[in-house]
């Protein structure tokens, strides 16, 4: 992933409204190693309710606000991530609202997704599997699950995007 600015990530947010980008709080964009990531994640600080996507498409940077339900899946439930495909425990799955873009909303459209409580898809893509001779190479591993990342998170860019 190519470096954001705070500018380019404010500016980026096609789902909300500009008092709901102002109030957005970032996290700290000099500790991000970019070029390990397919996306931008996090939570925001003081609303714990809300988390933020931001990545590049088609050569610009296009966000996503996201509103995690305020209910958990009970302890001893396992979960999938629908961006990385991880397995976790339950606790660590949160199920996310997005609203549509445009007029669709602000009626109240909303397009939702399972995703990794604490956002971090591209960390857990990158965690590497034991070289052996039944394995492939971990690095393939590691390239083949950034792009069905990349590509589920497009995806559902494309579903939240969509007029209705």
């Amino acid at each position: 992933m190519l470096p954001l600015t705070e500018s380019e990530i404010r500016a980026s947010f096609t789902n909300t409204s500009a008092h709901e980008i102002a109030r957005m709080t970032l996290p700290g964009l000099h500790e991000i190693v970019w070029e390990d990531r397919e996306f931008l994640g996090w939570r925001d600080a003081h609303a714990i309710h809300r988390g933020y996507i931001v990545y590049w498409r088609d050569d610009r940077p296009v966000g996503i606000l996201l509103k995690a339900a305020g209910s958990r899946m009970r302890p001893g439930i396992s979960a999938m991530c629908s961006l990385c495909r991880t397995p976790l425990p339950g606790g660590q799955v949160t199920l996310f609202t997005a609203p549509r873009a445009g007029q669709a909303g602000i009626d109240g459209s909303t397009i939702g997704t399972y995703i990794c409580s604490d956002l971090t898809c591209s960390m857990l893509i990158r965690i590497v599997p034991p070289k052996s001779d039944m394995q492939p190479d971990p690095a393939d591993v590691i390239a083949s699950r950034a792009q069905g990342l990349s590509s589920r998170l497009h995806s559902f860019t494309d579903d939240v995007l969509r007029a209705g």
